[in-house]
């Protein structure tokens, strides 16, 4: 695609300072084919679409690829490969093409595989009073003039996405539970079941683990 400025510069040098499309080819480092068009059209803006983009390097390889990308993203991300890596490992099967190529492969297969994921998403959905999500944050508030570090229970109703939010000084057991009766009479009674994120509820997971019949039978729960 040639910009405006681009056209403009031949133009100029061929109407007005009268150089040849030789010298203009030379100087903009532009082929003959293109500074010809540009001379005997009119137009503002020279662009080439096509339907279907080439790939005579990546194309023999795209299986092989298809299959290091896909391992590559079930990885964690400190495990994964750079792209540069993985370029480098096709080469050492035969593949002489350059990065940019497997580059811009691996970015339109990033591309069609979120597409992909995205249409086959299904949102989830709750009845009234089946499920409730309990989650912590860490926040920084200004207390009497001192800044401090305070942790957050939220409790949500899944359904109606209703919040319930409240500030402790720790994360410990009795405060877990103090935030789910609160929460509990906030809502005006308790749901079917809970849903936790185990790594951010460290004290209500041991609480939790067995024997945690017993401890649930002792309280009531």
């Amino acid at each position: 695609m040639l910009g405006v400025e681009t056209i403009a510069k031949i133009r100029r040098a061929h109407f007005v300072e009268g150089k040849s499309i030789k010298q203009i080819c030379r100087e903009l480092r532009l082929s003959r084919n293109t500074v010809r068009k540009v001379i005997r059209s009119g137009a503002t803006e020279f662009t080439c679409d096509r339907t279907t983009q080439p790939r005579p390097k990546i194309a023999p390889w795209r299986s092989d690829l298809d299959t290091m990308l896909a391992e590559n993203a079930r990885r964690r991300k400190r495990e994964r490969l750079t792209l540069i890596r993985i370029c480098e490992e096709l080469r050492n099967q035969g593949y002489d093409g350059s990065y940019d190529a497997v580059r811009r492969y691996a970015s339109s297969w990033s591309k069609a595989t979120q597409e992909a994921s995205a249409s086959a998403y299904v949102p989830l959905s709750f009845d009234p009073g089946q499920a409730y999500q309990f989650d912590w944050s860490h926040e920084i508030v200004i207390l009497d003039g001192v800044t401090m570090m305070v942790k957050v229970a939220h409790v949500r109703l899944c359904h109606s996405r209703m919040p319930f939010v409240r500030a402790y000084p720790r994360e410990t057991q009795e405060m877990v539970f103090d935030a789910h009766d609160r929460a509990f009479a906030f809502f005006g009674g308790a749901c079917a079941r809970g849903i936790y994120d185990s790594g951010n509820c460290p004290p209500l997971m041991v609480w939790m683990a067995p024997p945690a019949a017993s401890r649930c039978a002792k309280v009531g729960l």
